[in-house]
Formats: structure tokens, sequence, C-alpha cells
């Protein structure tokens, strides 16, 4: 029997629902990573003020490590997984998708969907779902 995982994720926590025989089994990964500011609207472009301009490059780099960080964290939770469905609601679920692909994940088959927020029951249950609906056109 194969694996069967799915995770919900967006850019401050993770849900992960691993799909057994026995039920689901539901783990949750709270991120720490801290959006960086940006500069109000109007305040000018990065080469009138060259010091914001490089200060918000390093905030992007810290925020794009502190991601990865996390979704290696997320990847890692999710060892032994052969079939995965990854839903969210924004750019984190394609962000995660690019992770594991660059750390050649060995996912047979990765699903990807958008969904809004979402309890954790209702994450279990679009899993599940996702699953069964699979198996009865498969």
């Amino acid at each position: 029997m194969s694996v069967k995982a799915g995770v919900w994720i967006d850019h401050h926590r993770a849900v992960l629902v691993r799909v057994t025989d026995a039920g689901e089994e539901i783990t949750e990964i709270e991120s720490d990573v801290e959006k960086p500011f940006s500069l109000p609207a109007g305040s000018g472009s990065g080469s009138e003020h060259p010091q914001h301009y490089l200060s918000e490059i390093k905030q992007e780099h810290k925020f794009m490590n502190q991601l990865n960080g996390y979704y290696d964290e997320v990847l890692k939770a999710l060892h032994g997984v052969e079939l995965l469905l990854i839903c969210g609601p924004g750019e984190a679920k394609g962000e995660f998708r690019k992770r594991l692909e660059s750390k050649h994940f060995p996912a047979k088959t990765v699903d990807v969907v958008t969904a809004d927020k979402m309890t954790d029951p209702q994450v279990a249950a679009k899993v599940r779902k996702h699953f069964e609906d699979l198996r009865a056109h498969g």
C-alpha cells in the first residue's frame, strides 16, 4: 500500500494529514517566518534611496531563507510519502512544490490545488476525499 498524505500550507503554518488504513494522523507545523516590511507607497524607488533598497534586498533574502527552512521542516515530516496533495490559499503551495522538486522529493504523484483557510478536520476531509476520488477514477 502506498503512503498518502496531504498538506495545507501558507507562510504561517502547515497542516499535514497522513492517510492510513487506521484513519488520519494530523500534524501541525508553525512557521517562524517574518514577512519583510515594505516602504510606504510613494516613498520613492530604490535608486532614490539606495540604503532602503539594500535593506529590502537583505530582508527579502532573510525571508526566503526562513521560508526554505520552514519548507524543509515540512518536507522532513512528509518522509516516506508516495502520493502527496498540496493545497493552500496563496503563493506558499507553489513555493513549497518548487522546494520539494529542488530537493528531489521521491513522491510518485504530487497534486496541487487552491484552498482557502481551513480547520484541521476540513483539511483531513479534503485529503481523504482527494485520495478516495483518485482511487475511484484510477
